[in-house]
C-alpha cells in the first residue's frame, strides 16, 4: 500500500508530541510492507529529501509570514504544491492521512484532486486546549479542525477520552473513530552505568537533593502554576533537598515569576528545550516525572518516564488515567490540586519500595500495551478497511 502522509513537524523539528508520534509509527508500517512518503517543513540543515527508517521524507520551504496563521496558509500551499507533484509522477497511492489541523487545507485538496481517501489523526483539540472556544482565533481552528473530520474516511485518536471529545466537540459520528493508543521504544533509553552519570546529574542538582522534573510545552493547559503552587510544601517536607527542573520550548517569563513571587526560584531550574540525547540522560538520573496538565489527551510524555523508569505523578485529567493506572503504575492526583500533587510528589520521592514496584509494573506496561510494532498494526487495521470501503465506492 502506498501512503501520503502530511506532519507539520518531523525530527529534527520537534514543537510537541506529533514529531514524535509520526517518527516512531511509519517505520513499523514500512516493516508491514507500505511505501510511506512524509511531507513535512524544512528545519534547520535536514536534507530536503532524506529516508528515514523507510520512510521517504521530503521536506518543503515555508515562505516568510505576517503571522502564524498566514505560515500555515503558506505551509499548505508548498505541501500541496510538493504532494500533487509526488503524487503525478509517482502514481499508485492508496491513502492519505493527515496529522491535525494545521496541514487540513493541503490534505483535503489532495484528497479531492485525486480522489484518495483521506485519513486524519487528531492529536488534540483546540476546545480542549482551552476549556472551550473564546475568541476568533480559537473559532477558526475549531473550524479547521471540524472540517478535517468531516472530510475523512475514518478518524485516529490516542484514548477513549479523546473518542469523546472529537465526537462530541467536532461533530464526529462516533462510530466514525477509532482508538489506538500511543506508544515508546524503551530499548532507546540509555541505563545510569552507560554513561557517567554521576557527574551529567550534579549540572542539574547537588548529590543530596532529590530531582522532580517536568517535560512538555510552557502553556497553562500543561498545569505549570499548581505544580509551582505544590512546590512550597515539598521543599518544606524535603526540609529543602530537593530541585525542580523544568523542560521545555516556550515563554517562561510568566513562571518564573511566579516561583519568584513565593520566594522559591533557587529551587526551580527552566532548561529550554533539551537534545533527545541529554533528555535521554537526564530521565536516567531523575527521581520524579510530574504531568500535572489541565488538558491531556493522552501523555506520551508519561511512557518516555515509564520507559526510562522514573516514578510518575499525574493528574487525573482526560486521557492520563488511561495511561497511569493509580496504584500500580504511577500516582494520580486530583486536577488542578497544588495539595493533592504535594503529597503525591512527597510520597513518590520518600517511599522508595513502593515506587521501585511501580516503576517495573509500568515497565512491563509498555511491553503489550504500548508497543509501537502493535500499534503499526492497529493502524494498518484502519488503512485496510479504507482501501476495501474504496473499492465499494463510486466518488
Amino acid at each position: 500500500m502506498k501512503i501520503m502522509v502530511l506532519s507539520w513537524e518531523f525530527p529534527p523539528r520537534i514543537i510537541g508530541g506529533i514529531a514524535r508520534h509520526v517518527a516512531e509509527l511509519y517505520p513499523e508500517l514500512v516493516k508491514l510492507g507500505h511505501e510511506v512518503h512524509l511531507i513535512t517543513v524544512k528545519s534547520g540543515e535536514a536534507p530536503m529529501y532524506e529516508i528515514v527508517e523507510g520512510i521517504e521524507v521530503h521536506r518543503v520551504p515555508v515562505g516568510p509570514s505576517q503571522n502564524f496563521f498566514h505560515w500555515v496558509a503558506n505551509m499548505n500551499e508548498a505541501m500541496g504544491r510538493h504532494g500533487g507533484k509526488i503524487m503525478k509522477e509517482e502514481k499508485g497511492f492508496d491513502i492519505i492521512h493527515a496529522h491535525d489541523w494545521l496541514v487540513a487545507d493541503a490534505a483535503i485538496a489532495l484528497k479531492h484532486i485525486f480522489k484518495l481517501p483521506l485519513i486524519a489523526t487528531i492529536h488534540a483539540t483546540e476546545n480542549g486546549r482551552h476549556n472551550g472556544i473564546h475568541n476568533h482565533s480559537q473559532q477558526y481552528i475549531n473550524e479547521k479542525e471540524k472540517e478535517l473530520v468531516y472530510n475523512a474516511w475514518r478518524v485516529i485518536v490516542c484514548s477513549n477520552y479523546m473518542r469523546g471529545e472529537v465526537a462530541r466537540t467536532l461533530d464526529s459520528p462516533w462510530d466514525k473513530i477509532d482508538v489506538i493508543y500511543n506508544g515508546i521504544r524503551p530499548e532507546k533509553k540509555p541505563s545510569r552505568n552507560e554513561f557517567d552519570s554521576l557527574t551529567f546529574r550534579r549540572h542539574f542538582a547537588k548529590d543530596e537533593e532529590k530531582i522532580v522534573y517536568y517535560l512538555g510545552r510552557m502553556t497553562p493547559e500543561k498545569g505549570l502554576s499548581v505544580l509551582i503552587h505544590a512546590a512550597p510544601r515539598i521543599i518544606e517536607e524535603m526540609e529543602n533537598r530537593v530541585k525542580f527542573i523544568m523542560i521545555g520550548g516556550g515563554k517562561t517569563d510568566h513562571w518564573k515569576q511566579e516561583v519568584w513571587n513565593l520566594g522559591i526560584s533557587e529551587r526551580f531550574c527552566f532548561t529550554g528545550f533539551m537534545s533527545e540525547e541529554n533528555l535521554d540522560k537526564f530521565q536516567a538520573i531523575a527521581d520524579c516525572a510530574v504531568f500535572p496538565s489541565l488538558y491531556e489527551p493522552f501523555g506520551i510524555v508519561a511512557l518516555e518516564s515509564f520507559a526510562a523508569q522514573v516514578p510518575v505523578v499525574v493528574s487525573d485529567t482526560c486521557g492520563l488515567p488511561e495511561v497511569v493506572e493509580h496504584g500500580r503504575t504511577g500516582i494520580v492526583t486530583k486536577v488542578g490540586n497544588p495539595n493533592s500533587l504535594s503529597l503525591g510528589i512527597i510520597e513518590a520521592l520518600r517511599d522508595r519500595n513502593y515506587m521501585q514496584k511501580l516503576v517495573s509494573n509500568a515497565y512491563q506496561e509498555l511491553e503489550y500495551k504500548f508497543c509501537w510494532a502493535r500499534i503499526g498494526k492497529e493502524t494498518d487495521k484502519v488503512y485496510e478497511r479504507v482501501t476495501a470501503e474504496r473499492l465499494q465506492v463510486v466518488w
